[in-house]
């Protein structure tokens, strides 16, 4: 190698600088982020099955409610919620959605990328704020469109019986919008844990138990202690949002319960900040 490459007499040709224009700023990181996202196939893959999930079930639990209507006991028909069925989808939408916002971080741990997205932003919290805002508008924006088309959707079938909603009738507007809301909840609560566990496998069990396993071990609890807890679990205060005809007390009302469940995201990923922030990637 030429000395003059290692001396200041090196010609100015030789030499690599960056433009002083050139840093790390939130918006870029969000755009790196974005870009990330929709390069990966497992962001169609669960997008699309969230809204297959969304739309399928609605179809195939109206198609089933209608054709059985005339056959209920008028007890059943009596507690009817055409909204509930036409937004059934959104249970199996979660598991997709939930998964989706654990892959966006835990997928980069699994492939150490992780490093170089905290190498790019030293900082490291634009990372989190960036993978969180991404994930936010894309799952809001689909799951939206999904409830309200899964909702059209069954309404159209259950007017066959005559036994449909519309978007006017009260709490409807709240429940199928909600859905969304709900939604894309559950995805920050898994990026939020994806954060703190940093494994795959172990985010999704998290996760899942949080969701799913927490209200059946609540049933189990004497009355007493039910009343008091059961409505303050994940999953049983964000479901309120959905319900167009909320349950009595002691269960929350429905802006209450969401708040409560964003709450849970909230410290999720907060305490995921302060970890990415404390750990080595």
């Amino acid at each position: 190698m030429s000395a003059a490459l290692l001396t200041d007499d090196a010609p100015t040709a030789r030499k690599s600088t960056l433009p002083s224009d050139v840093r790390v700023t939130l918006p870029r990181v969000v755009r790196s982020e974005w870009l990330k996202f929709w390069s990966l196939r497992s962001s169609y893959f669960s997008i699309a099955g969230m809204v297959v999930a969304m739309i399928g079930l609605s179809v195939l639990v109206s198609t089933v409610t209608s054709s059985h209507w005339t056959r209920m006991k008028p007890a059943q028909q009596a507690r009817f919620d055409p909204t509930a069925v036409s937004l059934r989808g959104y249970f199996l939408a979660q598991l997709v959605v939930g998964v989706l916002g654990v892959l966006v971080v835990t997928g980069e741990y699994g492939t150490g990328m992780i490093r170089s997205s905290v190498s790019a932003a030293p900082r490291r919290l634009p990372v989190l704020i960036g993978k969180a805002a991404v994930f936010a508008v894309i799952t809001v924006l689909v799951t939206t469109v999904a409830a309200v088309v899964a909702f059209l959707v069954g309404q159209q079938i259950l007017s066959s019986q005559h036994i449909e909603t519309t978007l006017g009738a009260a709490g409807v507007t709240r429940a199928v919008l909600g859905t969304g809301f709900y939604l894309t909840v559950v995805g920050l609560l898994g990026t939020g844990i994806g954060f703190i566990v940093r494994s795959t496998a172990g985010s999704i069990a998290t996760l899942f138990g949080l969701l799913l396993v927490l209200p059946v071990l609540g049933e189990a609890l004497p009355p007493d202690w039910a009343d008091k807890i059961n409505p303050y679990l994940p999953s049983n205060a964000g479901q309120q949002l959905l319900e167009a005809h909320p349950a009595p007390a002691p269960m929350l009302g429905p802006w209450a319960g969401f708040a409560v469940f964003c709450g849970y995201a909230v410290v999720a990923l907060v305490v995921g900040a302060v970890l990415l922030k404390r750990r080595d990637a």
